[in-house]
């Protein structure tokens, strides 16, 4: 793997500005490439950060996306704690993706974690084509919780020694809802490219460690085999990083 990338912007508004047009580039090569753009997408502060801009943008067809979640609580679909709300509200009703082609947890399994992980991963299957080889997802955005923690993976998790699954459940989230589905490290290291969005003054200790002290938060440990790793932060977040692993101001 090669080292991450970082951009470092003054503020929410030039974080979403810079993935707008990171999001298009990359958008543009998929569907060239493949003739669609597989992404998927985590919670938390991401959605709304990532939709500010791109939202508005005319010159993506959006019409080759299709839509998936690194990570989704098991609860209905129009739940507060739901991502798949949160990413509806904030950027899939704005924008011309076609419903078949957002691929949310089966609201019928929100009760039933175990359920919805094997549902979820059929439905990888299918998409991708794949029942042997890991799914090669085009770019997969992710945030970083204050813990470290990524997706719904989360430190000292066994979730975090799982090399054979897709998707994986838990029970026992450390951050409530308790029930969730994941992506798991095998899916999100085989992207094309990973990229984080981590903002605020609550992440820069993390941060710091991650990357000057190399530990081995969930963050940390997401290491594309071949693909690209990106994080887009902003000033307050990177506080604490030692010059010069920041690598670009926005």
């Amino acid at each position: 793997m090669s080292a991450p990338t970082i951009y470092v912007g003054p503020s929410n508004a030039a974080i979403s500005d810079a993935l707008n047009d990171f999001v298009q580039g990359l958008s543009a090569q998929a569907i060239a490439r493949s003739g669609r753009f597989t992404v998927a997408l985590s919670g938390g502060s991401l959605p709304s950060i990532l939709s500010q801009t791109l939202k508005h943008n005319k010159s993506i067809d959006f019409s080759k996306w299709h839509v998936f979640f690194a990570d989704e609580r098991c609860v209905p679909l129009d739940h507060a704690d739901s991502n798949f709300l949160l990413a509806k509200q904030t950027l899939l009703d704005f924008v011309p993706i076609p419903a078949s082609q957002v691929y949310s947890i089966d609201p019928e399994l929100a009760t039933h974690h175990i359920k919805a992980a094997q549902a979820y991963d059929q439905v990888l299957r299918q998409v991708f084509g794949t029942a042997d080889e890991f799914p090669v997802f085009d770019l997969i955005l992710l945030g970083m919780g204050p813990d470290g923690h990524t997706a719904s993976l989360f430190p000292g998790h066994a979730l975090l020694s799982d090399h054979q699954s897709w998707v994986a459940s838990l029970a026992d989230s450390p951050k409530p809802p308790p029930a969730r589905i994941t992506l798991t490290f095998p899916v999100i290291n085989r992207a094309q490219t990973v990229a984080f969005v981590a903002t605020g003054g609550s992440k820069a200790d993390i941060l710091h460690e991650i990357f000057d002290l190399n530990v081995p938060y969930p963050s940390g440990l997401v290491r594309p085999v071949s693909g690209n790793l990106v994080w887009f932060i902003d000033e307050a977040a990177a506080a604490k990083l030692a010059a010069p692993t920041a690598s670009y101001k926005l």
